[in-house]
């Protein structure tokens, strides 16, 4: 068993305390632009690329191969980013229950921390910028040992977004951590769940007093199912008996 080198958090819902403003701000774009999409559908497809959502969504109401998809996606998305990029201007963000004690705990310990989302760049930053997590990152967006967090990745930086692996194992070529055995993912979305299963994570977490119940999330992938980040030292510190012994 290896020790634990590297966490990867969700944002929003995981870290970033998530009052359904970004389901709100997408059903807002959905009805703006023709779009049909009931609560319920939106909140299943939280954690993927919202580009990814709308695209699907479109499809789903038009036909797969209708010619105007496109076009639809681009205006759809268009009226999301700045209908959220606007949220979170006015009105901010703040950690969830736990997020800052964990984070501490985790630097004490040398893990790195590396927050993945399904927002893009542009509004990922402006998250980061309001809660201060953003200081001391280069321009990658990779800070050092002295940051609140040390790598910050956004959906529009990847190939593809979740439920693929591929944000879990750019955390990984960036902060040097070779062996998927040495990461923890932690989210509150069945399709962070998905991805942490594609990259054969050493724990696979998903959080529960996120976006989704333990209800909604115990048929999905994970290893475990916690109620909070503050759940996560003792979890590592029963992980780190077992490896010792």
């Amino acid at each position: 068993m290896h020790p634990i080198e590297l966490v990867v958090f969700d944002m929003a819902g995981t870290t970033v305390t998530d009052h359904h403003e970004v389901e709100r701000c997408f059903a807002q774009a959905a009805a703006q632009t023709g779009l049909f999409a009931s609560g319920e559908r939106i909140l299943a497809m939280q954690g993927l690329s919202k580009r990814y959502v709308f695209s699907t969504l479109w499809k789903e109401q038009l036909g797969e191969v209708h010619p105007d998809v496109p076009s639809h996606v681009d205006v759809s998305y268009a009226a999301f980013q700045g209908i959220l990029e606007n949220h979170y201007r006015v009105n901010g963000a703040t950690p969830t229950d736990g997020c800052l004690d964990t984070f501490a705990d985790l630097r004490d310990r040398g893990i790195a921390i590396a927050l993945t989302t399904g927002f893009y760049r542009v509004v990922t930053d402006i998250i980061l910028e309001k809660l201060g997590w953003l200081d001391g990152l280069n321009n990658q967006r990779i800070g050092n040992a002295g940051t609140i967090i040390q790598l910050s990745i956004a959906s529009d930086e990847v190939e593809h977004g979740r439920p693929y692996p591929f944000m879990i194992e750019r955390a990984m070529q960036l902060l040097g951590v070779s062996d998927p055995k040495a990461v923890v993912n932690i989210g509150d979305t069945p399709s962070d769940l998905q991805s942490g299963l594609a990259a054969g994570v050493a724990l696979n977490l998903g959080i529960t007093n996120g976006t989704h119940s333990r209800e909604q999330l115990e048929t999905y992938p994970h290893d475990r199912l916690i109620g909070s980040l503050r759940d996560l030292p003792a979890l590592l510190d029963s992980r780190q008996v077992s490896v010792n012994s």
